[in-house]
């Protein structure tokens, strides 16, 4: 800051600029500065807000991340100044034709209005629907529907998603009040990356990222709000004083220029026909996008019709949503099996008469938790339809109850651990039912099938049946007793040959020899992956370090939040744990990252590959992926699952897939093996 200039203007101007870098990089997703001196300009703000305590506002940056509600409170209801309605569904061409002929142009003929309407048609966004308040340009509250006419009050949450400014960017004087509506949603990468987490964890993954969504919003944590990274798009006006508006399409321009999101697939249509032709065109690419979307938004566009055509008791009569049909298979239910994870959740999973459905054959589905089973009374032997959510994970959408013979009995997770017959519980702030055995079988089988996995230790000749026979003969009863195995006893196993053995224990060599980021992963350390781990022993270098770490010190690391930081400390502080770690420690395994200094000199070399974001998708030929991504890191460069504004480079092999076409949307640029080649080379 310069030495003479008030800190008032300069803590104003840090806040406007940020605004701006917040709109570039979320609404337009062209970002306009680097991540480091976006977070300069942010650290400012914070010390000159802290230095004078004064200066800060309710909209400032810094307070987006509010306090945890109290323990037993409850979000507040608030009435919706107009009553949020539901729109009504419509599934065919014809009924499209009937909405445009009789419920608008008839009715408004029936009016003596003369003017012809038009249609203003976008994306239906598959979320959570909320309200967002604005009092003359300051974000103040945000609800959730609720049953149309009250809703939460959800506003300490709303604020930690940064694609909603907190200060309008009007020109001039803004509105005296403005409400808009729209639907918040989890991007398919993001659903992806935290089921992903939470299977590594043992948790209970979510059914869909709709569902993801809409629980997140209810969390009483803004922290952990924020760290699920929402996204929103506003589709609709509410109430408002101060600004008027003439036509939908318009309302949206200017809803963007005030610094929100809005879909950019949308179109003003003539009549039904343009309609259905907007529909055809969007039924594939849509699948393609880093959000569900589940039908097509039909509206009135001239705002002044839709009080002419006025609504039902639930729904407007001057809008109406198209929806896709997803693609569908029979098929029937052959069991229902609980399986035991690693953390001890006991997750329901139907098995299938095998069936193709979009692309693949489904024969397996998490049923997730036992309401999901009771809400679609699903029963061992029923006839199903399955499809895939997103076109990527197989669900049952619903049971056909017409066609169950007799009245098999329902099905209820089992009251005892399927494996060690311990009484399993349920924690108050979840569905999930667990067994609560530190030292269930199942539980213990889980932890070292992935401890040994290919993304943690990577011992190949310890699978899944090795660890079977290694547990039924008493050599396996924690971690650490993998490298305790001898020779002669495990020549004792039956059907188990010399070869094999040697294999067996040539590979528990190998792996003491690998990255401290693998035993982290290999520990199934609470919210703790593959990338955090490498994250966390990248930054820290040492076992050691990172066990003496306290909180602070643990969320000054990329990706790591509140709430992991307290877990890992957590971790660390059980004595179970501990003494499992201790072990490990002195059975030789390395305790060192091997790459971090290389990596970090790499970073701050400036090279060619310096603080660039890689996103790898298609066949990499000679590369593997794990190869490719270490030959980016080595460099100073990193390693991203999906394609964003953050993205510097797309790398593209042969069938590349929907990375590729986000990037083009994007204007991210996209480069070849032979390019990737050439830059290796500089």
């Amino acid at each position: 800051m310069p030495a003479k200039q008030d800190p008032a203007a300069r803590a104003a101007e840090l806040r406007d600029e940020i605004a701006r870098h917040d709109q570039a990089y979320y609404v337009q997703q062209k970002p306009t500065i680097s991540d480091r001196a976006y977070d300069e300009l942010y650290r400012e703000l914070r010390e000159l807000e802290a230095a004078h305590p004064e200066l800060a506002t309710p909209d400032s940056p810094t307070r987006r991340v509010g306090n945890e509600l109290p323990e037993g409170s409850k979000f507040p209801t608030v009435a919706h100044r107009r009553p949020m309605l539901s729109l009504d569904n419509t599934y065919s061409e014809e009924e499209v034709r009937h909405f445009e002929q009789e419920t608008v142009r008839k009715r408004l003929a029936k009016a003596g209005v003369a003017e012809a309407p038009e249609f203003a048609v976008e994306l239906k966004i598959d979320g959570t629907a909320v309200s967002l308040w604005y009092e003359r340009g300051l974000f103040v509250k945000g609800l959730t529907r609720g049953d149309g006419v009250r809703g939460e009050d959800i506003t300490a949450n709303l604020r930690t998603i940064r694609e909603i400014p907190l200060r309008l960017r009007a020109k001039g004087e803004p509105p005296a009040f403005v409400e808009l509506r729209g639907e918040v949603y989890l991007p398919r990468s993001e659903f992806a990356r935290i089921n992903a987490q939470r299977e590594e964890q043992g948790l209970e993954t979510f059914v869909n990222p709709r569902n993801a969504a809409a629980g997140t919003l209810k969390q009483k944590n803004p922290k952990a709000v924020a760290e699920r990274r929402l996204g929103v798009f506003v589709h609709t006006p509410g109430s408002f004083e101060g600004v008027a508006f003439e036509r939908y399409h318009l309302f949206l321009e200017t809803v963007r220029a005030w610094g929100l999101p809005v879909n950019p697939h949308r179109r003003v249509c003539k009549d039904a026909g343009e309609i259905l032709a907007f529909i055809a065109e969007y039924d594939m690419p849509r699948r393609t996008y880093d959000y569900d979307t589940d039908g097509i938004v039909i509206k009135v566009d001239q705002l002044a019709l839709h009080e002419t055509l006025g609504t039902t008791a639930k729904s407007p009569r001057y809008a109406i949503a198209y929806k896709y049909k997803p693609e569908e298979a029979e098929t029937t239910v052959l069991d229902i099996e609980a399986h035991v994870g690693k953390t001890g959740v006991l997750t329901p999973r139907a098995r299938f008469e095998p069936v193709f459905v979009a692309g693949t054959t489904v024969t397996y589905a998490s049923l997730h938790n036992q309401d999901e089973i009771d809400r679609k009374d699903i029963r061992i032997g029923d006839r199903v339809t399955i499809e895939k959510a997103g076109e990527i994970i197989p669900q049952v959408v619903r049971v056909l109850v017409e066609k169950r013979r007799g009245d098999p009995p329902k099905y209820r997770l089992p009251e005892a651990c399927p494996v060690c017959g311990t009484a399993t519980v349920r924690r108050e702030d979840e569905v999930a039912l667990r067994c609560p055995n530190a030292r269930c079988p199942g539980r213990f089988r889980e932890r070292i099938v992935y401890f040994a996995g290919r993304g943690c230790m990577d011992i190949e000749a310890l699978g899944e049946k090795m660890v079977d026979k290694l547990i039924a003969a008493g050599l396996l009863k924690d971690l650490p007793d993998i490298y305790r195995l001898e020779r002669a006893k495990l020549l004792e196993l039956e059907r188990t040959g010399e070869k094999s053995i040697d294999n067996l224990l040539a590979n528990i060599e190998a792996s003491k020899r690998n990255d401290l980021a693998r035993l982290l992963a290999g520990l199934n350390m609470p919210h703790v992956g593959t990338r955090n781990a490498e994250l966390l022993a990248e930054h820290f270098e040492t076992l050691d370090a990172l066990r003496k770490a306290g909180v602070e010190e643990l969320e000054a690391v990329e990706g790591v939040g509140p709430v992991m930081a307290q877990a890992l400390v957590d971790y660390f502080a059980d004595p179970d744990e501990r003494a499992r770690v201790d072990g490990l420690v002195a059975a030789g395994l390395n305790t060192k990252s091997l790459t971090a200094k290389v990596r970090k000199q790499a970073a701050a070399s400036g090279g060619a590959f310096a603080g660039k974001v890689f996103v790898l998708t298609g066949d990499l030929g000679k590369y593997s992926r794990e190869e490719a991504s270490k030959l980016i890191k080595d460099r100073g460069g990193k390693t991203a699952s999906s394609v964003s504004a953050k993205t510097d480079y797309v790398l593209a092999g042969e069938k590349a897939g929907s990375k590729l076409k986000k990037a083009e949307q994007l204007g991210v640029k996209v480069i070849d093996l032979e390019a990737f080649e050439k830059l290796l080379a500089e």
